[in-house]
């Protein structure tokens, strides 16, 4: 696993070892960081479910001013902290939380949020876009299986967006 673009371009990512973590496939991250270029520029990007956080580093490197990463097992947060000081990204770039998305969602407040819940936990994208609703969140992107159909609204997200690649899914959202 690499980061694609920018400021770490083609850097190597330590993956998570096992099969717990689904890391974002580099071809689906190019498709997704293509979209976001407008918008990726000075923001604060919320990467929840972060794993080996290749898409926040992804962020980072294409220009967002600040990532939080979000990640509940010890395992992956010890794989994203030593990819943070091998790349040698201080904290002043990045904020590391530990635990689950939903709980460390609340108070949090973001430009673009990127979810990617392990696939087999559905009811996490709608709690999770419902507490990302009161964070003032502009953009909200979900990565899913593409037999799953996210719904049309989440609280104050609508739909605006669906990109399918093989497997996976992107749904964006935005304040209605």
């Amino acid at each position: 696993m690499r980061v694609i673009a920018g400021r770490f371009r083609r850097r190597v990512l330590k993956p998570v070892p096992g099969m717990h973590v689904r890391p974002t496939p580099d071809r689906l991250r190019e498709t997704l960081f293509s979209i976001l270029m407008p918008r990726i520029q000075g923001s604060i990007f919320l990467d929840a479910y972060a794993g080996t956080a290749s898409v926040g580093i992804e962020a980072l490197s294409r220009g967002a001013k600040q990532v939080i990463l979000i990640e509940r097992r010890a395992e992956a947060l010890g794989v994203i902290r030593e990819n943070l000081q091998n790349l040698r990204i201080g904290q002043d770039e990045a904020t590391v939380l530990r635990g689950a998305a939903v709980t460390a969602l609340a108070g949090l407040r973001c430009d673009i949020a990127f979810l990617d819940p392990p696939y087999e936990l559905t009811n996490e994208y709608s709690e999770a876009m419902n507490a990302l609703g009161a964070t003032g969140c502009k953009l909200a992107i979900a990565q899913h299986h593409s037999k799953l159909a996210l719904d049309e609204s989440y609280g104050s997200f609508r739909k605006t967006r669906v990109v399918k690649q093989g497997d996976n899914s992107l749904s964006f959202f935005e304040p209605a």
